[in-house]
């Protein structure tokens, strides 16, 4: 499905990007600054742009583009909605969803693209599930990740299915369901 996802900031400088199936040039972002130029807004790059061989499909938000790179058709909006996942749990990460927030937490950003796409389709998107598997940054984590080498990644794994109700942490539980009328 996802072949490819560049992040692109204001100034059109991709500062970003990750592959899974294969590896896309950059040139295919070409297409994409075409668009751009042509848009009178930033708001206004149509957000599925057809190519040759590839779909560009793009979501700008907080002055970041996200453009993922597909092969084959794909519904436009499941595609657009898991760009916006992405920034959800970018912001739910790192308080900000910035290109100096990115830049700055670059090691985690891989980690939960990798976790969220396996070899291009959604995997693991809800953000209790990932936190459990790649830990938030905090101050603390960084400098001890820096003098260990070690990651965020966390030292077990979920079991199954962590919860029913996805939002819901594994951790808490409620002893006595009650009914007020």
């Amino acid at each position: 499905m996802i072949h490819s996802l560049f992040l692109i900031n204001a100034s059109g400088d991709i500062f970003l990007e990750k592959h899974w199936k294969s590896v896309v040039s950059r040139s295919v972002c070409d297409y994409f600054f075409e668009a751009q130029e042509r848009a009178s807004e930033p708001e206004n790059v149509p957000p599925v742009i057809p190519t040759p061989h590839h779909y560009l499909i793009s979501v700008l938000r907080h002055r970041i583009y996200f453009v993922a790179v597909i092969q084959s058709e794909v519904p436009p909006l499941f595609v657009i909605e898991f760009l916006h996942r992405v920034v959800d749990t970018f912001q739910d990460y790192f308080g900000v969803c910035t290109e100096a927030a990115i830049k700055d937490n670059v090691v985690v950003v891989y980690e939960l693209l990798e976790e969220m796409l396996d070899n291009g389709f959604p995997l693991a998107t809800e953000s209790n599930i990932l936190k459990e598997l790649i830990k938030p940054p905090t101050i603390l984590r960084t400098m001890v990740n820096t003098i260990t080498g070690s990651t965020n990644v966390g030292e077990q794994l979920p079991t199954g299915q962590l919860s029913v109700v996805p939002w819901r942490r594994t951790w808490r539980q409620i002893h006595k369901q009650r009914s007020l009328l």
